[in-house]
């Protein structure tokens, strides 16, 4: 197959690429991502070279340069990754979110119908559904949970899956979606809870925590996630929704005691901040209908997956201080100004 997998210089679209490329050799990868703050060319290194793969910089929702690829590569499927996704962002400027998560959802739609597809899969987020009550741990997300947003983010990523689904029931487009629950593990940006800990740690600089700590994450080891999405492209139901969870589910404040556990530091460098406008309270995933259909299960536990997180980020401390000095940024220029493909106006 010939896959487009937008975002895949981010977190978990990177993860995919990498997942992807050696999972299934036969398929062709073109990974388009418009290198957004979060788009790090340094995650694709490795792959840059594979004779499957292509790098192609673009916005998705830059109609004529979608159009474009689609016309020269005529893909078989497209996973959607590509979002601005960090809630606190969407709080200070929600604008950017809706242009990315519901313009460039509508113009990749747009490209399958005029061009053709075998399967579009857009990769939402279990922040659609709102939040779950602390004192209700029998309580989980299901496919038929109604949509309850909390942040223009989680409300630009529903208005996305919505748009998806009528796309499909209007136009015929085979589409799927997945909502996961949060992710973790090699090349997660340091904004996020879990990176920014270890990065702190590492440099000597307080961990924060918002509120008191208590809010409560289902955690996903990131390659859990990929081969969730792999199984769904190729033998989920058309027109259905795919809910990922870990079986993770962790206060903020015991990941952060977790993760200074694994590098020897103690809790005296917690420091509590004023929590967040809206912050969900607790997000919980139930995962029955990937293993009923597709014989999905996670297979890495929380405690195992930080372990290995934590040494990826000891072992890549380049790819994590070149983000954090900003000089990541001028990597995809000077590595690959020549060598990747553009489709810019």
């Amino acid at each position: 197959m010939k896959i487009i997998v937008t975002g895949g210089a981010g977190f978990i679209g990177g993860n995919f690429v990498h997942y992807m490329l050696e999972k299934h050799p036969e398929d062709f990868i073109i990974c388009l991502d418009k290198l957004t703050y979060a788009g790090n060319m340094e995650t694709l290194a490795d792959v840059m070279d594979n004779k499957n793969f292509k790098f192609v910089k673009a916005d998705i929702a830059d109609r004529d340069a979608v159009y474009a690829l689609f016309e020269e590569e005529k893909p078989d499927v497209v996973v959607n990754f590509a979002a601005e996704s960090h809630v606190d962002r969407s709080i200070d400027n929600p604008g950017i979110f809706l242009q990315t998560n519901v313009i460039g959802t509508g113009v990749l739609l747009d490209a399958c119908r005029k061009y053709g597809i075998k399967r579009y899969h857009q990769v939402s987020t279990d922040e659609v559904y709102g939040d779950l009550p602390l004192d209700r741990p029998d309580l989980f997300f299901t496919e038929e949970t109604p949509i309850h947003t909390s942040s223009p983010y989680s409300a630009s990523k529903a208005s996305a899956d919505l748009l998806v689904m009528a796309y499909h029931r209007t136009f015929g487009i085979p589409t799927t979606i997945s909502r996961c629950s949060n992710n973790y593990g090699p090349y997660h940006f340091p904004e996020k809870l879990i990176p920014l800990m270890i990065a702190n740690v590492l440099n000597d600089k307080p961990v924060p925590v918002y509120g008191k700590g208590e809010n409560v994450r289902d955690w996903l080891y990131v390659e859990d996630h990929c081969s969730a999405i792999d199984l769904i492209i190729r033998n989920g139901k058309v027109g259905e929704v795919y809910n990922i969870g870990g079986h993770n589910e962790r206060t903020n404040l015991q990941v952060v005691k977790t993760v200074l556990a694994e590098l020897g530091k103690g809790e005296e460098m917690i420091t509590y901040v004023t929590d967040r406008p809206g912050h969900d309270r607790r997000y919980a995933i139930d995962p029955t209908k990937m293993h009923n259909e597709l014989g999905w299960l996670p297979q890495t536990k929380f405690d195992d997956g930080i372990k290995k997180t934590v040494k990826w980020y000891l072992e890549h401390r380049d790819w994590w201080e070149h983000i954090i000095s900003g000089d990541y940024q001028n990597y995809y220029q000077n590595m690959y100004g020549d060598r990747a493909h553009k489709f810019e106006k």
